[in-house]
C-alpha cells in the first residue's frame, strides 16, 4: 500500500522528513476495522511527533490522527459496523496513522461519519472534536457551576482547531459566554464566525481585557497554547475555585501562585485513553456519535479552511511547513492517494 512515513526526525525543509514508501498492508486485530482512508487533516501533533520520534532502524513512522474512510474488513469482536461503511475517527498515537492507504483502528474509538459533510470537511473534526468535547466535560466540568463565577470560559488562542471546535461546542450545548483569543484580523474574523461572544488580543495582557466586558471573573479557561506564559494572567482573570486546562507543553509549568484561589489544573490529552486502554475508551466512540449529529443537524460546522490536494510527501511536508508557522486558521486537509 502507499504510505507516507519517515524513519529518523529531520526539519520539514528536508526533503527526507517525510517520503513516499510502498509498505505491506496491516494487519488487524478483533477490536479493529480495517479502513481504506479516503482523506486526512493535519495537526499539530503531527509535527511534534515528526520532530522528535526515533522509529527503531529499517522502521517507518506513519502520523496521521485525523481521518475518514471506508471499512473493509471486521474484526471478530467488533459490532455495529460492516464493509462498506464510511468512519471518521482520530485514532492512536501509538499505532500506526493515517497517513497511508489502509488503516487498523479500534473501533470503540471510531464511529459513523456525519453523512451532510465531504470527506475532507469530516477528516478535520475527530482529534479537535475529541479534545474539545473532553476539555468542556470531562476536565473543566462545566455543567457543574463556580460559586460567584461568570459563567464564562476564555479560550486562549482561539483560531486554531481545538479552539475553534471548543467554541462551536461551547455555544451548541452549554450556556456559556464564549470569549476567544486571536491577534490578526483573519483569526479575528474567524473566531467570531466560530461563536465568539467576545474576542480579546492576546498579544496584550488579557487580566485588563476580560475585567472591561462587565461579565466578572470567569469560571473556566481552557489555554491552548504558551501556557506559561499566560499563567499569571489566567491567575489574575479566572474566578477563585475556577478550573483551568492546558493543552500545550510547557517545559515548566510553576502552579504555586493557584493555591490562593484554590484552582483546579487539569490537562487534556485527547490520546490518554487509547493510549492506556482506560477503562471507558469506548466513551471516544460516543462522543463521535453525537459529534456526528451535531454536524448533521447544523449545529457545528467542519473546521477544514484548506486543502492541499492528494495524500503524499510532498503536500504533507507543505501541510507540516504550515502549522510549523504557526499562523494557519482552522484545519488543513488532504484527500486521496493519487495513482
Amino acid at each position: 500500500m502507499q504510505a507516507v512515513g519517515f524513519n529518523r526526525p529531520l526539519p520539514i525543509s528536508s526533503p527526507e522528513s517525510l517520503v513516499d514508501v510502498n509498505l505491506p498492508a496491516p494487519v488487524y486485530g478483533e477490536h479493529d476495522l480495517l479502513v481504506a482512508v479516503r482523506a486526512i487533516a493535519v495537526n499539530p501533533a503531527d509535527t511534534k511527533v515528526r520532530a522528535s520520534a526515533r522509529p527503531a532502524p529499517g522502521d517507518w513512522r506513519i502520523l496521521g490522527w485525523d481521518a475518514v474512510g471506508i471499512v473493509q474488513a471486521v474484526g471478530s469482536r467488533v459490532s455495529g459496523f460492516l464493509p462498506g461503511d464510511r468512519v471518521f475517527y482520530a485514532g492512536a498515537i501509538n499505532r500506526p496513522g493515517a497517513y497511508a492507504e489502509l488503516q487498523a483502528v479500534d473501533a470503540r474509538i471510531a464511529a459513523h461519519a456525519p453523512a451532510t459533510l465531504d470527506d475532507a470537511a469530516a477528516a478535520a473534526l475527530p482529534l479537535t472534536a475529541l479534545t474539545a468535547w473532553e476539555t468542556l466535560f470531562d476536565r473543566l466540568q462545566v455543567e457543574q457551576p463556580v460559586a460567584g463565577a461568570a459563567n464564562a470560559i476564555l479560550i486562549i488562542g482561539g483560531a486554531g482547531g481545538v479552539g475553534s471546535m471548543t467554541i462551536q461546542l461551547a455555544r451548541a450545548m452549554t450556556g456559556l459566554n464564549v470569549i476567544a483569543t486571536a491577534s490578526r484580523p483573519a483569526s479575528i474574523d474567524w473566531v467570531r464566525k466560530m461563536g465568539a461572544h467576545y474576542v480579546l488580543d492576546h498579544r496584550e495582557p488579557l487580566a485588563p481585557q476580560v475585567a472591561a466586558l462587565g461579565l466578572g471573573a470567569p469560571a473556566f479557561v481552557l489555554s491552548t497554547t504558551n501556557s506559561a506564559a499566560y499563567l499569571a494572567d489566567i491567575e489574575a482573570l479566572i474566578a477563585a475555585q475556577g478550573r483551568i486546562v492546558l493543552i500545550d507543553d510547557p517545559d515548566v509549568l510553576d502552579i504555586v501562585p493557584l493555591k490562593r484561589k484554590s484552582l483546579s489544573v487539569h490537562w487534556e490529552f485527547m490520546f490518554t485513553r487509547s493510549l492506556l486502554g482506560t477503562a471507558d475508551l469506548a466513551r471516544q466512540q460516543d462522543i463521535l456519535r453525537a459529534v456526528a449529529a451535531l454536524a448533521d443537524q447544523g449545529k457545528i460546522a467542519s473546521t477544514r479552511t484548506e486543502s492541499l490536494g492528494s495524500i503524499n510527501a510532498a503536500n504533507l511536508r507543505l501541510a507540516h511547513a504550515r502549522l510549523e508557522d504557526g499562523h494557519t486558521v482552522g484545519k488543513i486537509t488532504l484527500q486521496g492517494f493519487a495513482r
